[in-house]
């Protein structure tokens, strides 16, 4: 469907009320056409991971204009079966994502006297540094012997 209202009036046919009882679920699933207004906007909130956290957004359930109780999780799912056809898992968008070599760098965010934050593949982490006395520190030669050596700190 074009617009989140015309999912909305779907929903008042199905469960009874009024199309504004729906709306805001509606346009909470379809939000996402603010960053990318074509079809691929579906692949952060169409599927099952989508309708489970409209769930936790909106409550189980919600009490239309008539007096009924409602699931949003039903709710949710008319909404990406009237886009899609069917409710896909996250995985089904990821699985159609060719990676490309800048999704996988590590960067450095931020460096700080305790630590770096760094951005991996699954993430980011707090890296801790050790800071140890500049008067010594071992050094490992080419024959796998350990040198140590002072600083002049």
């Amino acid at each position: 469907m074009a617009h989140s209202y015309h999912h909305a009036v779907s929903s008042a046919r199905k469960w009874g009320g009024a199309a504004e009882d729906y709306l805001a679920i509606h346009t909470w699933f379809d939000r996402s056409k603010e960053i990318v207004a074509d079809f691929r906007h579906r692949a952060l909130r169409h599927h099952a991971e989508g309708i489970f956290l409209a769930e936790r957004l909106f409550g189980v359930t919600i009490t239309n204009s008539y007096g009924r109780i409602v699931p949003v999780r039903l709710i949710g799912e008319q909404h990406v079966r009237e886009d899609l056809g069917r409710v896909p898992s996250f995985a089904d968008w990821i699985r159609h994502i060719r990676p490309e070599p800048w999704m996988g760098r590590v960067g450095i965010l931020e460096a700080g006297a305790s630590g770096a934050f760094v951005e991996t593949a699954k993430g980011w982490l707090f890296l801790s540094v050790l800071v140890l006395p500049r008067r010594r520190f071992v050094q490992i030669g080419r024959a796998g012997r350990r040198h140590s050596r002072r600083t002049g700190g």
